[in-house]
């Protein structure tokens, strides 16, 4: 058990008050005071603020459950802005017939009339439980009567036959919090890596062996006061890679006999094979056989043949939305559907590639929005999707079938997350996942400029690569708000807008503006940015404070702006914006800004290349720098002048 206890907390210098004189688990009475207060001590302007947060987990010896237990205090300052907390969700898992159940919930809204307080107890009818998928359902309710000034209180207890994972806690959330406290209590022979990653230190911490409930028990305890909201910065992908937070998986348990579960990446890979819905699919190498396309023998060279059994796979199967790294319904339904979740199309995609003669294997990853998987602490549960990797011999190359628009190397969005384990068999192996391949946007306005100072034309947004990815999920979410933030954006007229994926795989929108607001008239002369709408008229690098995280553009990229005006017969320029061209040391970042006249047409282009699809934060005021260049630069306007 010591050796458990040095590896979740070996990175970690503590410093804390004596838990002993701590009570834990003890919810103080609800205060009428705090009904009174007009805002949060921690943060003025907080719409919410955390008075009291318990969780609370405890492994039953006597019935091998796992008892969840919550309890939350919350006072609202401002509800329109509080909305994640006026609404409660509570998500069961179930497995075959094992399932959690939900139990003694209580839940209120407490108000202050006529000087005193009034409890309002969330109604049963209130409450529901939706299906949200094949495991798991969610229990829901709202909370009634909720004003500027209200307190919201509620606790339940679920209760879990799955072990294995205790859920991710999160300390550091948006909202302040006077007190937050974390508690998971196991038995001695019942043993659980305690991922710990964050950079807050606990007030009151307490990890001790000790009898409870009648047995010995081992029990970690972390209590936080004061927590101030967490400040999100730009250019970051997901920012709870960077928050305080607690997980445990389960490491051994020891009935008579030493049972080792996620000792190791070794231990991880040998349960992914052991299990039907992972390495028992694996096995079924008939199915690969009998689905082989006719031209794939035909192919002699490795990467082009590996290429074509993912297009077929790709092109074949649809994929579900839902991630993970087992298989639901089966490769074999899949096959029959056409349809299937990430690891059935995957591991399929893995078989296939396996019988073709290719070295190929399950890469099992933690997407972006899962955030990082801790390799120092080996479980299932960091990761949350497969996809497949192949050796050759310049290196590896990784694929994604679940995606229309990918390629060899060129992933969807969510996968790029530094890294991933590879699940060889022999040996299990961590890969480094960098996005080499630079994405590329084009913004064109092809635009006549008429007399009466008015302007009108056509517009395109085309992105390639990781960016169209991005662009094509964007649009699936909502197709009418993704056009609707054209209008919205710019402020423009926009009609007839077409979006779609190229049969190249590019995203492109494409659409008719016009505008009597881009044109100042005066007497003779008309005064326009050549720019259009599309000048950068602010720095999005604006922080004041000094920057904390690293800057996260997921793909290199290349954006080139270019706007071909036609200039009104009888015109002539005044006097050309000036070009600029700036560039860091070491190449990393390049802005360019130029304006030429062809005929009766001026063309205006910017460029803004970037090389890596990362960078440290020190990077921060080069970017800064550079931002601002561009800003100025695309500001500038020049004057036509009637002959």
């Amino acid at each position: 058990m010591k050796k458990i206890i040095l590896i979740a907390f070996c990175s970690m210098n503590f410093i804390f008050i004596d838990a002993q004189k701590h009570e834990f688990l003890e919810p103080p009475k609800f205060n009428e005071a705090d009904l009174s207060k007009q805002k949060s001590a921690l943060d003025e302007n907080a719409p919410a603020e955390i008075l009291y947060k318990s969780l609370h987990f405890n492994i039953d010896y006597n019935t091998g459950n796992l008892i969840k237990k919550a309890f939350y205090r919350i006072k609202i300052y401002d509800k329109d802005k509080a909305e994640d907390w006026l609404n409660l969700e509570i998500p069961l898992y179930q497995s075959g017939s094992d399932q959690e159940t939900i139990s003694k919930i209580k839940a209120f809204t407490y108000n202050l009339e006529n000087g005193a307080s009034v409890a309002t107890k969330v109604d049963k009818s209130s409450k529901y439980k939706s299906k949200e998928s094949k495991n798991y359902s969610i229990t829901k309710f709202a909370f009634p009567n909720v004003k500027n000034g209200s307190v919201i209180e509620y606790q339940y207890e679920v209760t879990s036959p799955f072990l294995f994972i205790i859920p991710e806690i999160l300390i550091e959330s948006d909202t302040p919090s006077l007190y937050t406290e974390y508690v998971l209590d196991s038995p001695s022979n019942i043993a659980y890596n305690v991922n710990y990653t964050g950079f807050l230190n606990p007030k009151y911490r307490e990890v001790d062996e000790k009898t409870m409930y009648g047995m010995n028990y081992r029990t970690y305890r972390f209590g936080y006061e004061n927590l101030k909201g967490f400040k999100a910065e730009k250019f970051v992908n997901n920012d709870r890679n960077y928050r305080t937070k607690i997980s445990a998986e389960l490491h051994s348990t020891n009935f008579r006999e030493l049972k080792l579960y996620s000792s190791s990446w070794e231990q991880v890979k040998q349960r992914l094979y052991e299990n039907d819905d992972f390495g028992g699919e694996l096995k079924k190498t008939k199915l690969a056989k009998e689905n082989m396309p006719a031209n794939i023998a035909g192919i002699s060279d490795e990467i082009e043949k590996a290429n074509a059994i993912f297009n077929y796979v790709k092109n074949t199967f649809t994929w579900n939305k839902d991630r993970g790294l087992y298989t639901e319904d089966g490769i074999k339904k899949m096959l029959e559907t056409k349809t299937g979740n990430a690891a059935e199309i995957n591991l399929f995609l893995v078989m296939m590639l396996r019988e073709a003669g290719i070295k190929a294997d399950p890469l099992t990853i933690s997407t972006v929005s899962n955030g990082l998987i801790n390799i120092a602490s080996p479980n299932i549960s960091n990761m949350n999707l497969v996809i497949a990797a192949i050796q050759t011999k310049d290196g590896f190359h990784l694929y994604d079938a679940t995606a229309k628009q990918s390629s060899m190397d060129q992933l969807p969005p969510r996968d790029w997350n530094q890294f991933g384990i590879l699940i060889n068999k022999e040996k299990v192996q961590q890969l480094s996942m960098v996005n080499a391949k630079t994405s590329f946007t084009y913004l064109t306005a092809e635009a006549k400029i008429n007399d009466d100072g008015s302007i009108s034309g056509t517009y395109s947004d085309k992105d390639t690569g990781t960016y169209a990815m991005f662009a094509k999920e964007n649009y699936d979410d909502n197709a009418d708000k993704y056009k609707k933030q054209y209008k919205e954006n710019f402020a423009i007229d926009f009609t007839n807008i077409d979006s779609k994926v190229l049969e190249n795989g590019d995203f492109e929108s494409t659409m008719k503006f016009s505008s009597e607001n881009l044109i100042d008239k005066i007497g003779k002369k008309m005064i326009i940015n050549p720019m259009l709408f599309l000048n950068k008229n602010s720095n999005e690098f604006d922080q004041t404070e000094e920057r904390k995280y690293m800057i996260d553009f997921t793909s290199p990229f290349t954006r080139v702006k270019k706007i071909i005006l036609e200039i009104p017969e009888g015109y002539v320029i005044e006097e050309m914006p000036k070009s600029k061209k700036i560039v860091t040391d070491d190449k990393e970042i390049e802005y360019s800004y130029i304006v030429e006249q062809k005929g009766n047409k001026l063309e205006a282009t910017s460029t803004t290349k970037i090389l890596s699809p990362n960078y440290p934060k020190e990077y921060y005021p080069a970017f800064k720098q550079i931002w601002g260049v561009a800003s100025k630069q695309e500001n500038q306007v020049i004057s036509l002048v009637k002959k």
